[in-house]
């Protein structure tokens, strides 16, 4: 009997794998729907960033209230110093006003009685003048208060022009034999763009109320400012100078409980050194602008001795202000519209602060960007 002949039949194929049924209602949405959530934060992230910048950029920062104590050296919790920053570019603008800050330090400190002095640790090659003026103020009326601790400067690696200013108010000055100080001065500049704008042929048109209105004007060419407008502008710089002048003569005289021992006095010609020229801590402790020579420690200790308190016994303090969302959000606001263009920048290993024009500064030359 013959075999079948399977010779025609089709190869036996292993039984496929079971298949999970595909997705039904809205499950099949999901990942299309996160997908496109995580692109649009990429795309319109910045762009709301950037719009919430520009709706808050008129708005003056609110009044910070609520400061956290922080403690920065363990200690009698009764005997208190408390640790002011004034730290990089001095200046009220923005949600991180220096002024406001400051002010609001020093009247926990005044309002805690426990506290029995104040060390200011400065790092600042200065900054605007109204801001610069506005701490020494501050500082001036906290030391004159008799219910109030002295207020005693440690100047870290830079504490020039209005880094100085600040420290000048202050019952003594300790600054390092390194550290950069002095640059003594008032600084104002504007940039000229009229060559620039005859070179691509556009013609400013300006309308003003007198001679003089327009006399910073980045638009006008150079040879047009008046002999008249640069004496009104050179005596505005000169009357800035005297109020640096005398905020120095002023707090470097105060007598207080200083002694010839602790103290220095000005020596009769360190003016001739106020003309912006910057000094290091040891130069300018021979002139007389600075009382001793020693790092923050070293003032720690001073502090200690002269308020009475027992040598490393006292508790150092500092109060810092919150975490201001919404001056994030304009940080990053600000990011985000700098990343924008495409820029080259040399990295000098610090930040260089920008002048803006027209606006006077106390604020060390050597170190300031066009």
């Amino acid at each position: 009997m013959s075999q079948p002949d399977d010779r025609g039949a089709p190869p036996l194929l292993p039984n496929p794998a079971p298949q999970s049924p595909p997705p039904t209602g809205g499950n099949r949405y999901v990942l299309p729907i996160v997908f496109l959530f995580i692109a649009g934060l990429f795309i319109f992230g910045g762009w709301i960033i950037s719009a919430f910048n520009q709706f808050t950029s008129g708005m003056t920062a609110p009044a910070r209230t609520e400061f956290t104590e922080v403690t920065l050296r363990s200690g009698d919790p009764e005997n208190r110093i408390a640790v002011i920053d004034v730290t990089g570019i001095i200046t009220s603008i923005g949600p991180a006003d220096m002024v406001a800050t400051i002010k609001k330090q020093l009247e926990l400190a005044a309002a805690d009685k426990r506290v029995k002095a104040v060390i200011l640790r400065i790092d600042s090659p200065g900054g605007e003048v109204m801001a610069s003026d506005e701490i020494a103020r501050v500082i001036r009326e906290f030391e004159t208060s008799k219910e109030n601790g002295p207020v005693i400067a440690s100047m870290g690696g830079m504490a020039a022009s209005g880094g100085y200013y600040v420290a000048a108010p202050c019952r003594y000055i300790f600054a390092n034999e390194l550290t950069i100080t002095g640059s003594i001065g008032v600084i104002m500049q504007s940039i000229n763009l009229h060559g620039l704008l005859d070179k691509v042929g556009v013609k400013p048109v300006t309308f003003k109320s007198g001679p003089n209105k327009d006399m910073l004007s980045s638009l006008n060419p150079p040879e047009a400012t008046t002999t008249e407008q640069k004496e009104i502008m050179q005596r505005f710089i000169d009357d800035t100078y005297d109020a640096f002048v005398k905020v120095v003569e002023e707090g470097r005289a105060k007598k207080g409980n200083r002694t010839e021992k602790d103290a220095r006095a000005l020596i009769e010609e360190w003016q001739a050194y106020a003309d912006g020229r910057i000094l290091t801590g040891k130069e300018a402790h021979q002139h007389g602008l600075v009382d001793q020579l020693g790092n923050f420690d070293d003032a720690v200790k001073f502090t200690e001795k002269f308020v009475g308190i027992e040598p490393g016994k006292a508790r150092l303090i500092k109060h810092e202000a919150p975490l201001d969302f919404g001056g994030l959000l304009r940080f990053l606001g600000q990011a985000e519209k700098a990343s924008a263009g495409t820029t080259v920048q040399v990295d000098l290993g610090m930040d260089l602060p920008r002048l803006r024009p027209g606006v006077p500064y106390y604020l060390s030359s050597h170190l300031y960007a066009e």
